[in-house]
């Protein structure tokens, strides 16, 4: 196997190639004292009778953008799901589905990629799959992932412990993710050096876990600030009052929305997370965010309000309601 091959059926079929394809790339790539390619299930021993688990799929096109790939991206946001959730992340399964033809090198530098993220975040990859997809049944690799956490008694979540009055707060600029993957498509004659946010919250998250006053938290993904501010006022019956002023957004995250009519406030976040939390500890909370790398831009961006609708006060003062998504304005960005 060398880097000018392409992946082929044959690297699906159960035979040689595709243990080639296992043990030469994911296994090599991915090892860690708990993956063992030669059994069907990894055994594990959790200290704690208290677990999160969760899954996930990744289909983002390109597959490789600034800031990260669909590598790095399968575990970040994967590993963000878990922290949002109030747990430590541990475990993850890995599927791929490869389209045939894809260049063996480029499947490489997505899998030192996600390597590289698993290290970083501190988890390990513990078993997975393969199957090898037909030209044009996918585009070039989609994964899938499940992940398990270690559930952090220090927490106390629920949209249901949420009250009027309580601080709305991010951890960063938003809309990066969505705004970097639509400039590296190159379909609007765009360029820049917008780098994606795609990286782990868990810092962040773990960062609160001594803070009484914390309710809830949620990262940002498809839909972005905006939609899981809707998430809250239907499932809270309470309202998110924001202050446009007080919301980081990087000016080429606001020159490619003016140009091409996109709002900020929907696009994807893939390393940031909204955390409601006590107006008497929102302070602290942002003060320890704001020491952490990557939290300097960390922000209060608004309240909770008795009124079950969300507000965004402009600059000058007036007043828009942000509703639920209806389109998809930047497909296959997660």
């Amino acid at each position: 196997m060398n880097k000018t091959d392409l992946i082929t059926l044959a690297h699906g079929n159960g035979g040689r190639h595709m243990r080639e394809l296992v043990d030469q790339l994911f296994s090599k790539k991915l090892s860690n004292p708990l993956l063992d390619t030669s059994v069907d299930a990894c055994h594990l021993q959790l200290d704690s009778p208290d677990i999160c688990f969760t899954t996930d799929g990744f289909t983002v096109k390109p597959l490789e953008f600034p800031g990260g790939t669909i590598g790095s991206l399968a575990i970040h946001g994967t590993v963000n799901d878990l922290a949002v959730s109030g747990a430590t992340p541990k475990y993850l399964s890995l599927n791929a589905f490869i389209e045939e033809g894809m260049p063996f090198e480029q499947l490489e530098r997505i899998l030192d990629d996600m390597a590289q993220a698993a290290q970083a975040c501190n988890v390990q990859i513990v078993t997975g799959d393969t199957k090898v997809l037909p030209v044009h049944e996918a585009s070039g690799v989609y994964f899938a992932t499940t992940g398990i956490g270690l559930y952090n008694p220090d927490f106390n979540l629920g949209m249901d412990k949420i009250r009027p009055g309580d601080k709305i707060l991010v951890n960063g600029s938003i809309g990066d993710h969505g705004t970097a993957v639509m400039l590296a498509r190159e379909q609007y004659g765009l360029s820049g050096r917008l780098e994606s946010d795609s990286a782990s919250v868990y810092p962040f998250t773990h960062a609160l876990s001594k803070l009484e006053g914390v309710r809830f938290m949620r990262d940002p993904t498809r839909g972005g600030l905006a939609t899981v501010s809707v998430e809250i006022t239907r499932q809270a019956k309470l309202g998110c009052y924001l202050h446009s002023t007080h919301i980081p957004i990087k000016p080429q995250v606001e020159s490619v929305c003016e140009i091409l009519g996109y709002d900020p406030y929907y696009l994807a976040c893939e390393g940031r997370v909204i955390a409601i939390i006590d107006a008497q500890q929102a302070d602290q909370a942002l003060s320890l965010w704001q020491q952490l790398a990557g939290g300097e831009d960390a922000a209060i961006i608004g309240e909770i309000t008795e009124q079950p609708r969300v507000i965004l006060e402009t600059e000058l003062g007036g007043q828009r309601v942000l509703d639920e998504l209806e389109d998809d304005p930047l497909p296959r960005i997660c």
